[in-house]
């Protein structure tokens, strides 16, 4: 039997500042362990199988994995959204109704992308210009990896599941367990039985497993609503169209955005292998960024989904200002420790002086313009917490993702030098948040939000 009722949802309720600082920290520090755990292989692979290993575990893969992966979390991340929005107006029949159908979506997905994962992906990294000191590896790691993609997404949708009724504990306690088993099977694997990248890759897997597992029982245990039960695991069309509507956007915005980050990754490949492995490592400390930010970005979309779902139209607009603040000033100390201690971080990785000093130059290039992309987390965040997602996707797809393929394309073979490759980042980040801006501020996106929710705001409430 499932609880119906809660005596208080401090996500509506509470103290904004500080109910998004209790939300966000334990998103920070999974997405610092989700880090910690992918840069694991990272650093022990570099220093004990080599720079080779590195670019193999790093760039010539990560990428790809994105591309398959990033779209199913896109496409799941509708009933997030669509459950924060039921468990604040409390709706608990239908936040069942959304976690079973998440759950059949889940399992369906992760067995889709792993044959296509092991199928295609020699094909897709030659593609990729994948230099063939590289390619060995890098196609051993991700073949071992796509086999670990059930449990994968099964602790990726029960996060989201947790995170979506503001319980952002659970998902970092596991995630905590899972990166020691990755650590230490990591060492295991690939120092003392010297099995390289497939080591690596088997580590990665194992603590998948690991975190699959432990989400996956704390959602049978549960006596709240959202409770699974595999007996009612389920296809339920009309939740599944919802789900579809609000997630697909989102799939198909980080399909394009992975398949623009193949095209940078191909141009990175061109200019060999030192720098595909400072562009691994930079990748990893990038990720200290790219934790933080997106951690505030799913802290107002959960935020924006209750609030909207309860009716609180004027918390949500409070709650954006007061998270975008936070951002700013947490991106700003991010960049200057990235900065400060770049080569230090850099040599944890190898000691190659060449691929050093072609880290420190993606830094100094990168890292200063880090703010041009604040605007677009939250904001983006912050109207897809009310399911409003077509417009938003097709701002990210032409400001970044369009014009990026357009600056490798055509502004690249005419100044060939990596910087020119770096800069596509800050200016489609720059052009897409002024989008974002004027899109948020004409308010469109309230009312039909409304309408879709049965929930028409007054005109005062636009945001």
């Amino acid at each position: 039997m499932t609880r119906t009722v809660r005596p208080q949802n401090a996500i509506t309720e509470g103290v904004i500042w500080k109910q998004l600082l209790s939300f966000f920290f334990p998103i920070l520090l999974g997405t610092f362990f989700q880090q910690l755990y992918n840069t694991a292989d990272a650093i022990i692979v570099g220093k004990f199988v080599g720079k080779e290993a590195l670019a193999a575990v790093g760039g010539a893969t990560a990428t790809l994995a994105n591309l398959l992966v990033g779209f199913f979390v896109g496409l799941s991340s509708g009933a997030t959204v669509i459950i924060s929005q039921h468990y604040g107006a409390r709706r608990f029949d239908e936040v069942s109704r959304t976690v079973h159908t998440a759950a059949a979506l889940t399992l369906t997905g992760g067995v889709c992308i792993m044959v296509v994962g092991i199928v295609f992906c020699p094909a897709i990294l030659r593609l990729m210009g994948t230099p063939e000191d590289v390619l060995p590896g890098a196609i051993t790691y991700l073949r071992i990896y796509f086999c670990g993609m059930v449990p994968s997404l099964v602790y990726n949708i029960g996060t989201g599941i947790l995170r979506a009724v503001g319980d952002s504990r659970r998902p970092l306690y596991f995630l905590i367990c899972a990166c020691m088993v990755n650590i230490l099977l990591d060492v295991l694997m690939v120092v003392g039985l010297e099995m390289g990248v497939a080591g690596a890759a088997l580590a990665t897997i194992l603590s998948q497993l690991v975190s699959g597992v432990l989400i996956t029982l704390s959602l049978l245990k549960t006596h709240d609503a959202y409770r699974l039960q595999p007996k009612k695991i389920r296809f339920h069309g009309d939740l599944l169209g919802r789900i579809v509507r609000i997630g697909l956007p989102a799939g198909m915005q980080s399909v394009m955005y992975s398949l623009s980050n193949l095209i940078i990754q191909t141009a990175i490949n061109g200019f060999g292998t030192d720098v595909m492995a400072a562009w691994t490592a930079y990748g990893k400390m990038d990720g200290l960024f790219w934790m933080t930010i997106q951690a505030f970005g799913v802290a107002i979309t959960t935020f924006v989904g209750q609030n909207f779902g309860a009716g609180r139209y004027d918390r949500m607009r409070r709650s954006v200002k007061v998270c975008f603040g936070m951002a700013t000033l947490a991106t700003f100390a991010l960049s200057g420790v990235l900065l400060l201690f770049g080569g230090v971080l850099l040599r944890l990785f190898t000691g190659d002086a060449a691929v050093v000093e072609h880290g420190l130059q993606i830094i100094h290039t990168l890292v200063p313009l880090y703010f041009t992309y604040i605007t677009i987390e939250i904001l983006s965040g912050a109207v897809r917490g009310t399911g409003d997602t077509l417009i938003p996707t097709l701002l990210t797809l032409t400001g970044v993702c369009l014009l990026r393929v357009v600056w490798i394309s055509f502004v690249v073979p005419l100044y060939p030098q990596l910087e020119t490759v770096l800069y596509s980042y800050p200016i489609t980040w720059t052009i897409t948040s002024v989008m974002y801006v004027v899109y948020y501020l004409r308010g469109g996106w309230m009312k039909r939000a409304g309408r879709v929710m049965g929930k028409e705001p007054a005109g005062g409430e636009e945001a």
